[in-house]
């Protein structure tokens, strides 16, 4: 006798490159869960609108500028949930939670997860509309949500301090594919092909769209600080993601002013993170603000040692297998990126890599995740397997 497979409509602020978006593609995708998945995206398809219908997810676009609600989008939205009917709802990101919480129940739907995927730190640096959002969130966060899932425990404790039920939040750490994250020879010749940097050349890197949370500043001014003092081996910083490019002024004029023009290559997005990753020797998280960064256990993953800013729960994420220091501390970044580069010459690339990619086995494995997520939508909904 077969069984009704759980229906679940997520809402997501778009389906861009992000770790959230990576993190949904990764649940909605998984086979032989018993869940039947439909992906609505405020915004547009992003680059995940397309991979998501390759495996057999259907979803929508309502077209919705990013950062603005439209009264005919939230009314598209509760049509599309009243006509769906889903067991539950998961939304995803401030603006999601808020704008689907609300829709969910207009549509009659009651078995509502929110999905907080901000440590909840520098809110201040956030856009204004983000900052009336969570706002917002936190007086409903009683009403609306059944559920509220956060990455990170980091992030559960401050939207707790902030007014969120505490009752509601739910820590799940993210899972990982480890067959497409892992080390990969081929994908590291071609990509330092493509950035025109040999075998021999230190290589770090970042994957971070263009955010103040990101504090690529950070980052650069750590490596201006290895190049002043002849500390930096001839490495090469490459910057991958969103407005990490030419036509991004501010980034140029950082660039300029602190004269890394030589030095750093602006690969822009990618759609293939787990090759980007395999062409660095480090990656480094220069954030002064995480919830659980997903880049991090990516570039473990892939066999990539990693120094990060102590935010979020990346610290936690690399444990004893990376280096660990200050935020929003230059120098201290620059001497972690010294010493972690040292490390890796010293013991090969390969060999520096390996206790981080056994952490993300043991940690963080994406079966894990995706029963964590079925046990809440089944909790909340009361539809039992």
């Amino acid at each position: 006798m077969s069984t009704q497979p759980l229906r679940i409509l997520h809402v997501i602020t778009g389906l861009g490159q992000g770790g959230a978006e990576s993190v949904l593609f990764r649940l909605a995708t998984w086979p032989d869960a018993g869940v039947a998945h439909t992906v609505v995206s405020l915004t547009d398809e992003g680059i995940y609108g397309e991979r998501l219908r390759a495996a057999g997810v259907a979803v929508h676009a309502l077209g919705m500028k990013r950062g603005r609600v439209s009264l005919g989008g939230f009314l598209a939205l509760r049509r599309l949930i009243a006509r769906m009917r889903p067991h539950a709802v998961q939304t995803w990101m401030y603006h999601a939670d808020l704008i689907g919480g609300l829709a969910a129940r207009m549509a009659g739907v009651r078995a509502i997860a929110w999905g907080i995927r901000n440590s909840g730190e520098h809110l201040e640096r956030s856009s204004r509309s983000a900052r009336l959002v969570l706002r917002a969130c936190a007086l409903l966060s009683g009403s609306v949500p059944r559920a509220i899932v956060c990455a990170a425990q980091n992030a559960a404790q401050r939207h707790a301090e902030k007014g969120y039920r505490r009752d509601r939040l739910v820590v799940i750490s993210n899972g990982y594919d480890l067959s497409r994250y892992a080390p990969d020879p081929q994908a590291r010749a071609r990509v330092r092909a493509a950035w025109g940097l040999s075998e021999d050349v230190p290589v770090i890197g970042c994957v971070a769209r263009w955010d103040p949370l990101k504090d690529h500043a950070n980052l650069l001014r750590a490596v201006a600080a290895l190049v002043r003092d002849g500390r930096d081996a001839g490495l090469r910083c490459v910057l991958i993601g969103r407005d990490m490019t030419e036509d991004n002024p501010p980034l140029g004029a950082l660039l300029d002013k602190l004269d890394l023009r030589d030095r750093v290559v602006l690969n822009g997005p990618s759609d293939d993170v787990p090759a980007v990753m395999n062409g660095l020797d480090l990656h480094v998280l220069s954030s002064c603000a995480e919830g659980f960064p997903n880049v991090v256990a990516e570039a473990m993953a892939c066999g990539v040692y990693c120094v990060v800013t102590d935010v979020g729960d990346a610290a936690y994420i690399v444990g004893d297998t990376g280096v660990v220091v200050p935020p929003e501390q230059p120098e201290a970044l620059a001497r972690g990126i010294e010493s972690a580069l040292c490390d890796v010459a010293a013991r090969g690339r390969e060999r520096a890599g390996e206790a981080g990619r056994a952490r993300v086995l043991e940690h963080f494995d994406l079966a894990r995740m995706v029963q964590s997520y079925i046990a809440v939508w089944r909790r909340i909904s009361g539809v039992q397997a």
